[in-house]
């Protein structure tokens, strides 16, 4: 192990640079290995991936909207779209002629499933873009997490985000935005609103338009949470709301508030519980609210919730 990949060396280098020194704990050893695992099961499946009708939330002659599932890359999706365009029996905006030309409005982490948005046209893939980058367009997400069970049904959660050239994605202190990391990155603003669904099967779901941020309970981070490793944990199902869009925002704020996503290994979650293991984190990106590029009207899209989320509703 180099010195660079030495979370006390990282820390010391920042201490000693005067950079800002990251709040939540750098990744398990465990992780490492697990993640590379799952990483080639990943690539295998996504290899293999067929779209289907099944997959497919909303489409029309600008737009695919698909329901990504577990395990499978953004990209191996995105590679499948042509097929299924070019299939009359599966399209109903089949495209006749001319290969659309196709991106991927947002991206999803391996292990998240849910809403993606693919576009038809550069045209229509610079007005997502830009809809996105000026936070016009709503997100909600469905975690189901291990902890212990939050005393709060709704909170905000502002941060710092970031990641030095040595090391992982972190939480920083709020106070910490703006400031330089090694390797020339900087931090940056992360804020993310939750609300407890159920804990432990209690609890009653409503839908995603209903969700209001609690601006009342905010919590804005400037120093290490406390986790009691010792107290008795809770399954939580919680609905998760970014309002900007970093990298792992949704998992890294739910460790920090100590309710780690189940399976998420990076972020201290248990990839073990109650006799089952699990092979990816259980986060489920939700619905996408925004205005349509083309028509300017507004459009919901969401996806059915994957099966380890309704059997979290269940007593």
């Amino acid at each position: 192990m180099s010195d660079f990949d030495n979370p006390s060396s990282q820390n010391a280098l920042q201490l000693s640079q005067n950079y800002p020194v990251p709040l939540s704990p750098p990744l398990p050893l465990i992780s490492k290995n697990m993640e590379l695992a799952r990483a080639m099961s990943a690539s295998s499946k996504s290899s293999l991936f067929s779209l289907s009708r099944n997959d497919v939330v909303y489409e029309d002659q600008w737009l695919t909207v698909v329901n990504k599932p577990q395990g499978i890359y953004c990209e191996g999706v995105l590679e499948s779209v042509p097929k299924f365009l070019f299939n009359s029996a599966e399209s109903v905006a089949r495209v006749e002629g001319k290969a659309p030309e196709l991106h991927l409005a947002n991206r999803l982490d391996r292990d998240t499933s849910g809403v993606m948005i693919i576009t038809k046209s550069h045209k229509v893939a610079a007005k997502l873009v830009k809809a996105f980058t000026d936070h016009k367009v709503s997100k909600t997400y469905i975690a189901r997490c291990v902890g212990v069970a939050p005393k709060w049904e709704r909170i905000t959660v502002k941060s710092g985000h970031g990641r030095s050239k040595f090391g992982a994605w972190r939480v920083y202190a709020a106070s910490n935005v703006g400031r330089g990391l090694p390797g020339g990155s900087v931090v940056r603003d992360m804020e993310t609103s939750f609300e407890v669904v159920s804990i432990n099967g209690q609890g009653s779901f409503k839908e995603p338009s209903e969700f209001r941020p609690d601006y009342d309970n905010v919590v804005v981070v400037e120093e290490k949470s406390v986790i009691d490793g010792n107290a008795k944990k809770d399954e939580i199902l919680v609905r998760a709301r970014p309002r900007s869009g970093r990298t792992h925002q949704i998992r890294l704020h739910c460790q920090y508030l100590g309710i780690s996503i189940r399976g998420d290994v990076k972020y201290e979650g248990v990839y073990e519980w109650n006799g089952t293991t699990y092979e990816g984190h259980e986060l489920h990106a939700e619905s996408l609210s925004l205005e349509h590029p083309i028509t300017g009207l507004p459009v919901l899209f969401r996806a059915p919730l994957p099966s380890w989320a309704i059997q979290a509703l269940q007593p």
